[in-house]
């Protein structure tokens, strides 16, 4: 992806390193293997405090770790080359969906996208690592710890600048959805459907947020040509790796559909697919859709 000559967003805020109070999902002693773990659990539907409870006890993991007052961090090239394209893919998200929101005679007020290292405290509660990249509607803004692009590439085998875009497009789907006011209608739900129910608007939510996504990098290669030689194939991996049925399937050895809560991998990539395809907001009604 030709990233580099993107425009920076303003709107980022780099908390790596700076110390956080109050409890946080996990406990010292993990690493990135008990991070995959509980991100597993929570992807799932389970309680990651429940994992937690049997944790061995021990010193916290280097990226839990807080700097000294005073203290600057230190970032590697990687690190930084990481943080420049997230800034870089942000400011795109910008341009795309203020031209897209004025056309529709709204204002487009786009999301904070908060850097953490380890864990953070967001409007929605504190989070860890193991939470991955997630949307907060509270504050709206987008945190994400840029050691799960690691994991994305080790853990998923899903490498990649294009796939890496992808993570950030969808978290700022969820931001859309939660200035049309789709994601309140969703979460009132919880109180009137069952479980099964529930998870079935869910999937709805995310999905429509990869169509988003796809909507995102439509308009982003129209206007800035940033496409290159293999690049929707990383996002179709990513798509297809973070999928409920692949990570079930890793992490239990069997699919249980009606615990989807983000859709299968082939419903993700149909929805990002469909998305770069038509480039329009108003064809990802995925609530209406009969076959997602």
């Amino acid at each position: 992806m030709r990233w580099q000559d993107m425009r920076r967003s303003g709107n980022v805020e780099d908390r790596r390193g700076l110390p956080v109070s109050g409890r946080t999902m996990v406990a010292g002693g993990g690493g990135i293997g008990v991070i995959l773990i509980v991100l597993l659990v929570a992807l799932l539907g389970g309680d990651p405090q429940q994992v937690i409870q049997n944790l061995p006890t021990g010193g916290a993991s280097p990226q839990a770790q807080q700097l000294p007052p005073g203290q600057k961090p230190q970032f590697s090239a990687e690190e930084q080359e990481l943080a420049d394209m997230v800034s870089a893919v942000l400011g795109s998200t910008e341009d795309v969906w203020t031209k897209l929101f004025a056309a529709a005679g709204r204002r487009y007020e786009p999301p904070k996208l908060v850097l953490f290292s380890g864990r953070v405290e967001s409007a929605c509660g504190f989070a860890s690592a193991a939470s991955g990249p997630f949307y907060c509607p509270e504050d709206r803004k987008v945190y994400i710890d840029l050691a799960f692009y690691r994991e994305l590439r080790q853990r998923f085998r899903a490498p990649g600048d294009f796939a890496q875009a992808y993570v950030i497009a969808h978290e700022v789907g969820h931001h859309v959805q939660n200035l049309l006011g789709t994601s309140d209608q969703v979460h009132a739900a919880r109180q009137r459907v069952s479980e099964t129910e529930y998870n079935q608007l869910s999937v709805r939510l995310e999905l429509q947020a990869d169509y988003f996504a796809g909507v995102w990098a439509h308009h982003a290669q129209k206007y800035k040509d940033v496409l290159e030689a293999g690049d929707m194939e990383e996002a179709l991996n990513a798509a297809t790796a973070i999928g409920d049925d692949s990570i079930q399937k890793q992490s239990q050895g069997y699919v249980v559909p009606d615990s989807f809560t983000h859709g299968s991998g082939a419903q993700r990539v149909k929805w990002f697919r469909r998305g770069f395809e038509t480039g329009d907001p108003n064809q990802g009604d995925t609530f209406s859709a009969r076959d997602l």
